[in-house]
């Protein structure tokens, strides 16, 4: 089985092409290569797949093995795939996804893209939607902002979003570097306000056009940057009245250029994509 190791800001996945590939249980196979001490190492699998919706389709899986619906950094890397292997030499193309299908646009120097960027979609604030339940929240309202919660003892105040997986975004008074996020993390994703689990992101707003940002992913721990946390973040901290609309987001493997069109409504990522190397595996080993 060939494969290729990938990374957008340190977010770092394993990808598959799945014209050519076939393996029996992919849920099963993203936990073994995710392994950093016995597989191939990296924060989830993805398969780059045919599609009757789109010109490609992404197949995600969290490095536990759960499927996600969509991953920023990792479409980018799709892109670069795609167009690196020579499966398309267009620079603007469509990649079906289970949160819909996406929009990608590529720069390429040298016959490589380098940077992509990508159409998110509309985020999804009604709290059913995202979902988040919690006390006094109407599950039909427009947005779910400022909401309390209540972890480890300590109340906290988050703002939910969805793009097409669910945000939970806390804004806090200083750069996040030292919050002990393997201890509160696994407490925001398995609390019981959300039905799905969630993904966390904490926020520090430096000025309006620069956030922080550390995150904890739903199904694989925190990760170097999230794509959809970033593009989450940025819709939470409009409508806290804490940033403009378009900023860049510094994370902890790089910088991210979110910008939310509002009249579009339309939240567009923008961000590196780099091959880190390539190799082959034994299938056995997936047994």
């Amino acid at each position: 089985m060939k494969f290729t190791k990938m990374q957008g800001c340190g977010n770092d996945y394993v990808y598959i092409n799945g014209f050519a590939e076939k393996i029996a249980d992919h849920s099963k196979a993203a936990i073994f290569l995710s392994n950093r001490n016995f597989g191939v190492g990296s924060d989830g699998l993805i398969f780059i797949n045919p599609s009757e919706n789109a010109d490609f389709e992404m197949e995600m899986y969290n490095s536990d093995g759960s499927r996600s619906e969509m991953c920023g950094n990792g479409m980018r890397c799709v892109g670069k795939y795609v167009y690196d292997h020579g499966l398309t030499d267009k620079t603007h193309f469509t990649v079906d996804t289970l949160a819909g299908v996406k929009t990608l646009d590529l720069k390429v120097a040298d016959g490589k893209a380098y940077e992509i960027t990508v159409d998110m979609s509309s985020p999804i604030l009604t709290p059913e939607l995202i979902p988040v339940k919690a006390e006094g929240l109407d599950p039909k309202a427009e947005s779910a902002v400022k909401v309390p919660i209540r972890v480890l003892d300590k109340d906290y105040e988050m703002t939910c979003v969805s793009m097409g997986n669910p945000h939970a975004v806390i804004f806090v008074d200083e750069d996040p570097v030292n919050l002990d996020l393997p201890k509160i993390g696994p407490q925001f994703e398995n609390h019981e306000d959300f039905p799905n689990r969630t993904n966390t992101e904490f926020i520090y707003v430096k000025d309006r056009k620069h956030l922080v940002m550390r995150v904890w992913e739903r199904g694989t721990g925190e990760t170097l940057a999230c794509g959809t946390g970033a593009c989450a973040s940025l819709v939470a901290a409009v409508l806290n009245g804490l940033a403009d609309d378009e900023v860049e987001i510094k994370l902890l493997g790089g910088t991210l250029k979110v910008r939310w069109d509002r009249e579009e409504n339309k939240v567009y990522l923008t961000g590196p994509a780099v091959t880190v190397f390539e190799g082959e595996m034994e299938n056995s080993c997936l047994q």
